[in-house]
């Protein structure tokens, strides 16, 4: 079993608050795995250490068999990585394509190989009707679009996904997960946080549920299955199947 990510009581502070708690990760290459947990769990903060943007406080890390902190490593790891992140980082006075094109060169692409490229993404996420604008002017959803089409771009080994589909409509929403399908079918491996569980349950092979910054679960959706549901196995462990059921007290008022 090779395994495209793996930590060891990872951990991350940020003075006295303790965001990811001696997390112990392990994500076989070739699978889809969703990364859950209720908002403030640790997730984006664990895939900014997982992708070299943030040092652990504590413990160790590997990600396609390199270490992100390694000077060297690093290196070579991001040639092989593609990340979707929180926060999207896109250049606001460039295109669309102009956008991908940077990507590209800085990844060293054959020109020829990148423009082709480049046409598919921008096709598949229709942003080639959009060509004449600039990306301070595109809507939420479709710098999502754009930044997952830089992430596929130089065709990585594992992907790192924050919430893409949030923002996103149905349409694309269906055609990002025909293709990510597609992706992890390649043999490749998509790390995923998303609040959409329905999405998780149909794309994800494995999952891991983090809570107050504990890894709380971690296994598969097969073995998931044989004793529920995704979100009633969420809610348990979660601890919110207990939490009583909030109501706003004018929608008991008569005639409301």
């Amino acid at each position: 079993m090779e395994l495209a990510i793996q930590t060891r009581d990872l951990s991350r502070s940020f003075h006295d608050f303790q965001a990811v708690k001696a997390v112990n990760l392990e994500v076989e290459q070739g699978t889809f795995y969703g990364f859950l947990g209720p908002n403030g769990a640790g997730k984006s903060t664990t895939i900014k250490m997982l992708t070299g943007l943030l040092a652990p406080s504590a413990g160790q890390l590997r990600v396609l068999g390199m270490n992100p902190l390694d000077a060297t490593e690093s290196i070579a790891l991001k040639k092989r990585i593609g990340v979707v992140p929180e926060d999207l980082a896109l250049f606001d006075n460039l295109t669309a394509r102009e956008h991908l094109t940077f990507i590209g060169r800085m990844h060293l692409m054959e020109k020829s190989v990148m423009q082709g490229r480049i046409d598919e993404l921008l096709g598949m996420m229709s942003l080639d009707e959009e060509e004449a604008k600039l990306t301070v002017e595109y809507s939420h959803g479709m710098k999502k679009k754009l930044s997952l089409a830089a992430a596929l771009l130089p065709d990585p080994d594992l992907l790192f996904l924050d919430e893409p589909f949030e923002g996103v409509d149905a349409i694309a929403s269906r055609t990002i997960r025909n293709m990510l399908g597609k992706f992890v079918g390649r043999g490749r491996t998509v790390f995923l946080t998303s609040h959409i569980l329905e999405i998780v349950e149909r794309l994800c092979t494995h999952v891991g549920i983090i809570v107050k910054g504990e890894l709380v679960e971690q296994t598969s959706l097969a073995a998931l299955g044989s004793g529920g549901s995704l979100e009633a196995r969420f809610l348990e462990v979660t601890g919110n199947e207990v939490e009583k059921e909030k109501e706003l007290s004018w929608f008991e008022e008569a005639g409301a």
